[in-house]
């Protein structure tokens, strides 16, 4: 029996058969058979993520912290960076200096190493600017904003997808070392609050409501093995508005994230159980 590894990266048995007259014989050898049977590899361990390590923070949302609940830590570690985030906000098209503005810190505890921060102007419908920061805590990497609207605009192309977005987060995840793999859900979450939203997992004992559709999915780490290994992070952030939506990450065994997509998500919605009518009702079953 041979073995091949089919596309899909399973292996298949087949059954060769050597077939032979009454006055002729297999002329393969032992040796010669054996050297064209390919050794099927073992499946690779997951990686970067871990699944079974336990999480660092065991919510499903992200909160946002007004400046005033902030440790002094991270206050001064903000007015120490605020200039040089001002300066490359200015740069990106902000108008960041003026009145207006307010930010908001973003918990992350996945990332222990960083202190993200959310800004934004709201000056009326269809004139809001909101752009991220990440400041490095230990000093071991650099300052980064991440743009996301301009008076109500995309600068690139939509955050959640842009590839200036997708590059902060890998260059964070690197600063941040190798801890930032023991959440894989943490990192989700917290790409999906750099990118602009304040993302919320529904718990599975949710249920949804004529007027209250939940998301079909919550969230899931999918290893493909026929893709080398990569990791698919797929989650549905219950708190996008007007509706729910499905976020997706795809990362390298080397923790690189190479995609983003952010899209409409399936959801579930309660429907009214039929009355049965009296007559049914009561009728015996034979």
């Amino acid at each position: 029996m041979l073995w091949f590894r089919s596309l899909f990266g399973y292996a298949v048995p087949i059954l060769f058969l050597c077939l032979c007259s009454a006055a002729a014989r297999c002329q393969d050898s032992p040796s010669e058979i054996s050297d064209k049977v390919r050794v099927v590899p073992s499946l690779v361990d997951s990686a970067p993520f871990t699944p079974t390590k336990a999480r660092r923070d065991p919510v499903y949302r992200v909160e946002l912290v007004e400046p005033d609940q902030l440790p002094q830590q991270d206050s001064l570690l903000f007015a120490n960076a605020e200039s040089s985030i001002a300066e490359m906000a200015r740069s990106a098209g902000f108008e960041y200096g003026e009145s207006g503005w307010n930010y908001r810190a973003i918990a992350c505890p996945s990332f222990a190493n960083h202190l993200f921060l959310q800004f934004g102007r709201d000056s009326g419908r269809g004139d809001v600017s909101v752009f991220s920061a990440s400041i490095p805590r230990n000093g071991m990497g650099k300052i980064r904003i991440v743009p996301i609207l301009k008076r109500s605009y995309s600068l690139f192309s939509p955050a959640p997808i842009n590839a200036m977005t997708i590059s902060a987060f890998n260059h964070i995840r690197s600063e941040e070392g190798q801890t930032v793999n023991d959440d894989w859900l943490g990192n989700a979450l917290c790409y999906a609050a750099l990118a602009g939203t304040r993302p919320e997992i529904l718990s599975s004992d949710s249920w949804p409501t004529p007027r209250n559709p939940l998301p079909s999915l919550t969230a899931a780490l999918d290893v493909q093995f026929s893709k080398k290994g990569q990791e698919v992070i797929t989650f549905d952030d219950a708190a996008a508005r007007p509706h729910a939506m499905e976020w997706t990450m795809t990362f390298t065994r080397t923790g690189k994230l190479i995609k983003a997509t952010h899209k409409p998500a399936g959801v579930i919605r309660a429907q009214p159980v039929p009355e049965i009518p009296a007559s049914l009702s009561s009728r015996r079953v034979p």
